[in-house]
């Protein structure tokens, strides 16, 4: 630390420490107790003036590094500089500091080094407490859980949101300013975080170390109204214990830039990911749809792994590894059924299910048989974000438990899997439409069955289980054939209405003929219906429809129930699941039309980014007659309409081997360029219409057709159409760079060129076994035969640019 780093003023004891791009500063008070005063961000101070201190509360009585002391001595070094002496307590227990202050770069280090005194049962501490000015000052903060504070809804004074993580970086969306703030404890130490809304209308933050993981201090809620103690209890040792804190000053455009995202407004995809979708994220192992704020999950939605991939952000896929982990060991029953929520409290249960210590359950509304499918749905998601084969063969069989548990529903042996209700006489739930009373062959619940039977046989697979997944791909092709037959046949297509409905009863009887969206949608985004004239009929009947209202989104349903299906809440039409609008299925909705109409999906997208500006998406639904946002609840879920986005238009597809990409451009859209980064290697995309480029410091890669790539080492491996099929391997001399371009892949010949001269071996796979091939090399004609495995491979020295054609 240089001379113009730090000013110490001994008159009035005060130390200010100042980074060298004069980005970040802080002014630290000694001349009392001890508080960092203030801390400057491009020049502007955030803090309110209570500062920044540490402090501990016994029972009523709370002390602090603020309070009287004159014992405090300051060391500078070259370093940096300590404060020594800070001391505060009571005859119960007292706490001696040492702040040491070290720059990094362009960011300040703040280690602390506390002894207690004796063992003490504390109520609360701040390891430390940051006091910023208002609720205003930020914008919110993105834990290091992938989760987000969303600052306006601290509305009372003392609501408050505790979790089980340390790390934040807080912005503030109108000057690009962001401060973050990571932290590092002592290995063995837990770290937590709440974040308040004071007494003084301060938004604080405050950081606790402790031995042993908090509980909870009411029930098992992590966001608890006007109440300043969202932890319980907890005891400390006599003892030392150290933490340290590196934060600056971060520029929030560039570091969460989304890119240049044509026809797309990328700033409003940034926030809307970055609030909304990051909201669901309750705690650490609890990561949903329903949030925070409500302390509730779903598991009984299956899009939670594909907001991550929109997210881009490890820390999100960390945890939503980590809850699928929970979720298996803790809501899973012997038999192989999925519970369906978790909740802070008890008191939205079928009695007798609720696990007050873990929290997760069966709804009182009836069985939500989709908790079978979302936990496999995501796990096989996962799978493909996280590359971890072990962590795969982990969930493998509770994967088998969940779907044997499923497919063992079919009575009538008819391949249509059935709920745990009979008829809409019981008046119970068996999906996420959780009070509509769809019973017995379900066809919502099916579609997602066969979506998840198809991903886990791929998943099967790839863990060595040919036998399985043949078995689970079997399954799912039965369920398709039955699921398509008209209704009169004992399958779900309804030629009068030219839809997919919704249930049979057990006696036989149809329900759900009035365009439910994501029946239909389902049916066509996972593949069971292919059939380009019921797609046609499903998608125009549906768009003539939303265009006839005007409406920005598309609803539930868009005829009425009939009064006995549904619950007392949804009456009269349109209300609530019965004909309001609910984004959270928008994915299936964009997924659907984006092979039939891009355009169409693109519009909606659009319209969820221009209410998202409106009203920051902050509501469970919207009134079909006037769009407002309605309800209590904020859904992560209604932020699938953007991560379908990326998954659907811009064809972001990770596999658990490479990244992918198949696209589904459209020409208001050339020329978008964004970074994504998959497993810490970042990928430089850059898309138009049957034109794609991967690359990274490593290789690049320009398509015209979709592809996936991963190099390790020196080898480069292209996956054409991103599948399994076929593959080239590129085994490089050197770790320069591979460049190339893929002209055509194709029955009519294999062919590629490439632009970085090296000495090169390339290994194709996937060919005819002991076929005779002509291979190409800038003109020049060799014939070679395939090996009996279906490989060839030829070595060659690149100088200039070099076609290969293989055919």
């Amino acid at each position: 630390m240089t001379n113009h780093d730090i000013k110490h003023n001994t008159g009035n004891k005060t130390i200010t420490i100042t980074v060298p791009d004069k980005k970040t500063s802080i002014t630290i008070d000694y001349s009392n107790g001890c508080v960092i005063k203030q801390l400057s961000l491009n020049g502007k101070n955030v803090l309110s003036s209570s500062g920044v201190y540490t402090g501990i509360r016994i029972k009523n009585s709370a002390y602090s590094s603020g309070d009287k002391n004159s014992g405090i001595t300051v060391t500078e070094n070259p370093k940096g500089i300590t404060l020594s002496g800070i001391s505060y307590g009571n005859d119960t227990i007292l706490v001696k500091e040492v702040w040491d202050f070290k720059l990094n770069s362009n960011k300040i280090l703040w280690g602390i080094s506390r002894e207690y005194s004796n063992n003490a049962n504390l109520e609360d501490m701040a390891f430390p407490k940051w006091n910023f000015a208002d609720l205003s000052a930020w914008k919110g903060g993105i834990m290091d859980n992938g989760g987000m504070v969303w600052c306006k809804y601290l509305k009372e004074v003392n609501d408050t949101y505790g979790v089980h993580t340390g790390g934040v970086t807080f912005w503030n969306v109108e000057s690009g300013d962001a401060l973050r703030i990571a932290a590092k404890t002592e290995k063995g130490k837990e770290i937590a975080s709440k974040y308040s809304h004071s007494e003084k209308n301060e938004f604080t933050y405050t950081q606790l170390i402790t031995d042993i993981e908090l509980s909870q201090r009411y029930n098992l809620s992590r966001f608890v109204s006007q109440k300043a103690d969202v932890f319980a209890p907890f005891k400390v040792k006599k003892g030392k214990i150290k933490v340290s804190f590196e934060f600056g000053y971060l520029d929030y455009n560039k570091e969460y830039s989304r890119g240049t995202l044509a026809g797309i407004d990328a700033l409003a995809v940034r926030e809307l990911l970055n609030t909304t979708g990051r909201y669901g994220v309750v705690d650490n192992n609890i990561i949903g749809a329903n949030g925070w704020l409500t302390n509730w999950k779903c598991l009984h939605e299956p899009f939670f792994a594909q907001i991550g991939m929109a997210v881009n952000d490890q820390n999100y896929t960390n945890n939503m590894s980590a809850t699928l982990d929970q979720e298996r060991d803790q809501a899973m029953l012997n038999d192989g059924r999925v519970l369906s929520r978790w909740h802070n409290a008890a008191g939205d249960e079928i009695p007798g299910t609720y696990n007050a210590k873990t929290g997760y359950y069966e709804a009182m509304w009836g069985y939500t048989i989709d908790s079978q499918t979302g936990y496999v749905i995501n796990t096989s998601e996962q799978f493909d974000l996280n590359g971890n084969i072990e962590w795969l063969r982990s969930h493998q069989v509770s994967v088998e438990k969940a779907l044997d548990w499923l497919i063992k529903r079919d009575s009538n042996k008819n391949g249509i899997f059935e709920m745990m209700n009979n008829n809409v006489a019981e008046k119970k739930a068996s999906d996420w439409l959780d009070i509509v009373w769809a019973s017995f062959e379900n066809s919502f619940v099916n579609a997602q069955l066969y979506e998840a039977l198809t991903q886990w046989s791929k998943c099967e697979k790839v863990l060595g289980s040919q036998q399985k997944s043949d078995y689970y791909s079997a399954i799912a092709s039965r369920l398709k054939i039955a699921f398509n037959k008209p209704i009169e046949e004992g399958g779900f297509w309804s030629a009068t209405k030219q839809q997919y409905v919704y249930w049979r009863d057990k006696d036989g009887s149809v329900h759900g003929d009035n365009l439910v969206t994501p029946v239909n949608f389902a049916a066509i985004a996972f593949g069971i219906c292919d059939d380009p004239k019921r797609i046609a009929m499903i998608l125009n009947q549906i768009e003539e429809r939303s265009k006839a209202e005007n409406l920005f989104h598309w609803p539930l349903c868009f005829d009425s129930f009939k009064r006995e299906e549904v619950s007392d809440g949804n009456w009269p039409f349109p209300k609530y699941e019965n004909g309001d609008i609910f984004p959270t299925w928008g994915y299936l909705g964009v997924r659907a039309y984006t092979k039939y109409d891009k355009a169409i999906a693109l519009k909606y997208i659009n319209n969820l980014l221009d209410q998202y500006k409106k009203d920051g998406l902050s509501s469970q639904r919207y009134s079909r007659t006037t769009q407002l946002g309605l309800g209590d609840d904020i859904l992560a879920g209604i932020s699938t309409s953007i991560t379908a986005l990326y998954r659907d238009i811009y064809g972001i597809r990770p596999k658990w081997n490479r990244m992918g990409l198949e696209p589904n451009m459209s020409t208001t859209l050339n020329g978008t360029k964004f970074n994504y980064t998959n497993r810490n290697t970042i990928y430089n995309l850059e898309l138009s219409v049957n034109d794609y480029l991967m690359s990274t410091p490593g290789f690049s890669i320009k398509s015209k057709e979709s592809f996936g790539a991963n190099k390790t080492g020196n080898v480069l491996t292209y996956y054409p159409h991103n599948d399994d099929v076929m593959l080239l391997k590129i085994n490089a001399a050197t770790n320069l760079s591979i460049n190339m371009e893929v002209n055509s892949w194709d029955a009519n010949g294999y062919s590629w060129t490439i632009a970085s001269p090296d000495k090169y071996q390339f290994i194709v796979k996937g060919l005819v076994p002991d076929k005779g091939y002509r291979l190409s090399i800038n003109g020049v004609i060799r014939n070679i035969q395939s090996k009996g495995d279906g490989s060839f491979s030829v070595e060659h020295v690149c100088k200039l640019p070099t076609k290969f054609i293989l055919k």
